[in-house]
């Protein structure tokens, strides 16, 4: 069986990019944490490497064995990591702000969050799949029933990531995540919106209970008054106006490097805003210093290659005959979308930046190996894709 070579190469074309990128954004980082040169672009290399290999070794496994055993162990073991995480000693925990989001291994930081979310679609494409079925004019009521145990699942969720990891960045991409999969899976449009709309209003609760969550959206807010509403309405700007000393360090620098590298950049290795600007540019800022460095052109190469990534995922989708299948691919495309996009927007003062890296292109060997994880079962699944459509 051969796996879909196109979204194999791509994905490992995109990883490339990402180490290059290290070599050249990370060289402040190195000064700052006095560590070698190659440190950072050394150790995204291997994480590169173990992430394409890993998706070369799932290609080629038979979905039919496979597919739901590495399905429920990695939805499994990523669930009792995130439950034992809190629990642990600081000698194995990194915590960043009092939230425990990392265990270290050997050496590494490893986030089960980023291996949960293909463990997440996994059970929820699975379960999808079996329980719910068009809607054929069922009420609201009837359709909240029938999805009440996922709601009561998302939930317990929901507290884990957002309240004990304090990332609720991830919690969107998962939320998002699942009322999509709902709709695509036969539920009505009507509770589609309804489910949308409760997710906006949990997301403005869990803004309003947090200090630090209010004071972000504040400094954003200090950005979208003076770019994206003042060209509209000025009068209605001024009305919520926030001192202009106030503006975020990182998000003011990072327009600005969008805005230096103009159309062709200023050249690899060759940014400013890189230079203690940007804390660890090459992290959740990555675009920003691509940007500066590549210029529009560049960021628009490698936002096509990312929809073209999306692209051949879809269409491994539609290829599948099975319901399961079908929403496992889409699932992984919608959340390595929403996690190119919410990045993107948060980047440049269009969204609050919620800390959420781009997959295949921010620095960490966890979203790294995790999206890989992800792209890798995709791959396994389109072997089954060609096989059907050969026998239609």
């Amino acid at each position: 069986m051969k796996a879909d070579r196109v979204l194999f190469t791509i994905t490992s074309f995109l990883i490339l990019i990402s180490i290059i990128l290290d070599y050249s954004l990370a060289s402040f980082a190195t000064i700052l944490f006095e560590t070698s040169h190659f440190h950072f672009v050394i150790r995204q290399a291997l994480f590169g490497l173990i992430s394409i290999s890993l998706m070369f070794c799932l290609s080629q496994l038979d979905p039919d064995k496979w597919f739901i055993p590495i399905g429920s162990g990695i939805f499994a073991i990523s669930i009792l990591l995130m439950v034992t995480m809190p629990f642990l000693p600081e000698s194995y925990v990194s915590a960043v702000g009092g939230a425990k989001r990392w265990i270290k291994v050997f050496g590494f930081s490893l986030a089960p969050i980023e291996f949960f979310k293909v463990g997440f679609v996994f059970f929820i494409s699975w379960s999808f799949s079996r329980k719910i079925n068009y809607h054929h004019g069922m009420g609201i009521k009837k359709e909240l029933i029938r999805f009440l145990p996922y709601a009561v699942f998302f939930l317990v969720v929901m507290y884990a990531i957002a309240v004990i990891q304090n990332d609720l960045g991830q919690v969107i991409v998962l939320g998002f995540t699942l009322i999509f999969l709902l709709l695509l899976s036969g539920s009505s449009f009507k509770f589609f919106s309804f489910l949308f709309s409760s997710v906006i209003v949990a997301f403005i609760f869990f803004i309003l209970t947090s200090q630090h969550r209010i004071d972000r959206v504040m400094s954003w807010w200090s950005i979208a008054q003076n770019t994206l509403l003042k060209p509209f309405s000025e009068s209605f700007a001024s009305k919520f106006r926030v001192p202009v000393d106030t503006i975020p360090y990182q998000i003011g620098n990072s327009v600005n490097a969008i805005h230096n590298g103009s159309l062709f950049g200023v050249g690899l290795g060759n940014g400013n805003f890189k230079l203690g600007f940007l804390s660890e540019v090459h992290t959740d800022f990555v675009l920003a210093g691509l940007s500066e460095e590549f210029g529009y052109v560049g960021l628009l190469f490698v936002t096509f290659l990312f929809m073209f990534i999306i692209q051949r995922i879809f269409k491994i989708a539609n290829r599948l005959e099975d319901k399961n299948l079908y929403l496992f691919c889409i699932g992984i495309a919608l959340v390595l979308s929403f996690a190119f996009l919410i990045n993107a927007y948060g980047i440049s003062g269009i969204l609050p930046i919620k800390g959420i890296s781009v997959p295949f292109l921010s620095y960490g060997g966890s979203a790294m190996i995790g999206a890989s994880f992800g792209v890798g079962m995709v791959l396994m699944l389109s072997n089954k894709a060609k096989m059907e459509n050969t026998i239609q």
